[in-house]
């Protein structure tokens, strides 16, 4: 395994973790998690569906066949996240020290390196999902 490789599954593996410990508290309707999504004004339906979409991120940037599909689904994720820090919730929420826009931020990184590091198959999918 050469380093892009094994930086690759370090990064999609740091963004599965992120996605996959936050679904803990989208799942059990966490105070903390129907709070941001209350103020959000997608309680409960958009806090479940976002889990069921991230738990499909985690699975497709893990697989390596899809795992272009992933980067990108996480890179459209994260971008609607921080964008929800940023405009409605804040960085802190209740209390946390900006812990989760904190992790919002290393996903966004981790997808962004991923992308240039896959930016052939990245513009390769891109190329073959346009024509269609």
């Amino acid at each position: 395994m050469n380093f892009k490789e094994g930086l690759s599954w370090l990064l999609r593996i740091t963004i599965a973790i992120i996605f996959l410990q936050t679904l803990y508290f989208k799942f059990t309707a966490h105070p903390d998690s129907v709070y941001i999504f209350s103020k959000l004004g997608v309680e409960p339906y958009g806090r479940i569906g976002l889990g069921i979409i991230e738990l499909i991120t985690s699975l497709l940037i893990l697989w390596p066949r899809t795992k272009i599909i992933g980067i990108l689904l996480s890179l459209g994720i994260i971008t609607g996240a921080l964008f929800s820090h940023l405009l409605v919730i804040g960085t802190e929420v209740k209390g946390d020290s900006g812990t989760l826009f904190l992790l919002a931020l290393v996903v966004l990184a981790a997808g962004t390196v991923l992308t240039l590091i896959h930016k052939d198959e990245v513009r390769t999918f891109i190329q073959k999902f346009v024509k269609k």
